[in-house]
This record gives structure tokens, C-alpha cells and sequence, in this order.
């Protein structure tokens, strides 16, 4: 006597499930078809139907039917144990690999390429990619980092965060910096302005004209920027620019500079000349804190 076919009863959540795999461009092709002959099975199709469409065994079509009737929709992603391609490499062998990328390092390079582990490790490169990618490890790829040692970091911190999330009545906000070392560079021709159809031109060359030094002040209020360029990046050159602020915003209203601790910020005359203007109150960044001073990220960088 026949083996009477189980009655496959799938929810609509499992329904709706199987034909996301089965349409997902990532599944495997065996996947995509054991979800096909499920989702036939639940629509009261017979095996020998199943497996004349789907061109498979009445048997695979019956498996699949049982299993998933036995262990849910899931069951389309197991591989028996037995079955599939065999791992040409051991386990101890791949844990060598990895732990050779992290310890170590080619010689005469700072780190390890696919080409350069697979000749040292007597494997593929593609083999050394995927474990790679399977313990996502990228040698090529590396991040700077510095830890403030300053003493007076949470002081500093919450003083400099204060002032920007709650600033005194009244005053101006000001985050001070400069960027020395800029190229003052001349093109030798002069470009062509962007029109219809086309877009601005330059020449290729220049000519150098020295190097300049930014001042510049953003105002946390409304995002303004007050720029200066100097010549040189001394003391006597930001008592030009503070006395520049000074006249850019007139009045007795207090001024509060966010500053970093370069030395032109804290030499005595400096010093002298913020004892004699009081409306010029000085809030100094941790060392090692330029992200807490929005100028530089805003405008310098």
C-alpha cells in the first residue's frame, strides 16, 4: 500500500517567509527550490505533480514535505551531517592563519596582504580573503586615536560643554583657532567661469606666493565666521585678531573664547593685554581636545 503524503498546513507569516528566500538574491539555489516545493505542498499539490514541475524525485519532493512538516519552515536551510562540500583546511589551520594576521607582521611591510599570508601560509589568497571576511579582519585599515592626560580634563570639559549648552544671558560665544602653513597659491592663468553647458575652468600650474596663517572665530549663536589672514602665527599676530574681534563686535557685551592651549593663547602679554579688555573671558580645551572646539571641525578642517 501507498504511503499516504502528509497534509502540509503553513501560516501565512510562514507562507510570506518562504517566498522572501526564495525571491532574495543572496539564497542558495537549493534553498530557493526546497522553499518552491514546500510552498507547492502547502497548496495541496500531490509529490508526483511537485516533482514533474520542478523536475526533482518524488522522493526529494516528499523529504522536503515531511521535514518541514516535522520542523518548520527552517528546516530548508539545514544541511545533513554528511553532506555538502568537505573543508580542505582543519580547524587548527585556520585558527593559524587568523592568529598570524593579528601577532604578526611581513617583514619590511606594516601589515599583511591576501597575497603576501597566502605565500607564507601555503594557501589561496581567495582562502585568506574569506576567512578574512568571516572574522572581519582588515590589516590594510587602521584608526589614530589620543587620550587626553589632562589633569583638569572634567573641569575643562564640563566648563567648555556648559558654555555651549548653557551659555550666560547676554554674551557672545566665540570658538577661536588658527590654521598655519596655508599655501597661498596663484593659478597662471586666469579661468573661465562656469556657464550653460559647461563647467569652470583653471590651468593645471600655479605660481606660490608664501604661506599664510587663518584667525578665525565662529560664533556658536548663529554660525558666523570672522576671518583673518597674517603673515606669521605669533602672539603679537592673535593680539591683532582679539583686538579685530573687538572692533567686529562693538559694545560691552562679554565675549567668551573657546581656545586650545597653543603658547601664543597664554604668553604674558597676551595675558596683560586680557586683564586690561575684562569682556574677553578666555575658556581653555583640554589638551588633546580639538573635537570640543566647533571652529575646527566647522571651519578649519
Amino acid at each position: 500500500m501507498a504511503r499516504k503524503a502528509v497534509r502540509l498546513e503553513l501560516t501565512a507569516s510562514d507562507v510570506a517567509q518562504l517566498k522572501g528566500w526564495q525571491a532574495a538574491h543572496g539564497t542558495a539555489q537549493q534553498v530557493a527550490l526546497r522553499c518552491r516545493l514546500v510552498l507547492a505542498a502547502a497548496a495541496g499539490k500531490q509529490d508526483l505533480e511537485i516533482a514533474a514541475v520542478h523536475e526533482v524525485s518524488r522522493h526529494t519532493a516528499a523529504l522536503w514535505r515531511r521535514r518541514v512538516h516535522e520542523k518548520g519552515i527552517g528546516a530548508v536551510w539545514e544541511i545533513e551531517k554528511g553532506r555538502g562540500r568537505k573543508p580542505q583546511l582543519d580547524q587548527a589551520r585556520r585558527d593559524a592563519i587568523v592568529a598570524a594576521t593579528l601577532e604578526t607582521k611581513p617583514e619590511g611591510a606594516t601589515h599583511w596582504s591576501c597575497r603576501q599570508m597566502a605565500s607564507a601560509q601555503d594557501v589561496s589568497k581567495n582562502t585568506v580573503n574569506r576567512l578574512w571576511q568571516l572574522h572581519n579582519l582588515k590589516p590594510h585599515l587602521s584608526q589614530t586615536f589620543k587620550l587626553s592626560r589632562d589633569p583638569k580634563f572634567v573641569q575643562k570639559l564640563t566648563d567648555v560643554v556648559g558654555l555651549y549648552l548653557n551659555p550666560p544671558e547676554k554674551v557672545i560665544v566665540l570658538c577661536v583657532d588658527e590654521k598655519s602653513q596655508i599655501q597661498a597659491l596663484d593659478r597662471t592663468q586666469p579661468g573661465l567661469p562656469m556657464k550653460k553647458g559647461r563647467c569652470g575652468t583653471m590651468t593645471h600650474d600655479y605660481k606660490r606666493n608664501g604661506t599664510t596663517t587663518l584667525f578665525a572665530a565662529l560664533s556658536v549663536l548663529d554660525g558666523k565666521v570672522i576671518g583673518q589672514c597674517q603673515p606669521r602665527h605669533r602672539y603679537q599676530e592673535f593680539l591683532k585678531f582679539l583686538r579685530h574681534l573687538d572692533r567686529e563686535f562693538p559694545g560691552k557685551r562679554q565675549l567668551h573664547l573657546i581656545l586650545d592651549n597653543y603658547g601664543t593663547h597664554k604668553t604674558p602679554e597676551v595675558q596683560a593685554w586680557l586683564k586690561r579688555h575684562r569682556r574677553f573671558v578666555p575658556h581653555f580645551i583640554p589638551t588633546s581636545s580639538s573635537w570640543l572646539n566647533l571652529v575646527e571641525s566647522d571651519v578649519l578642517l
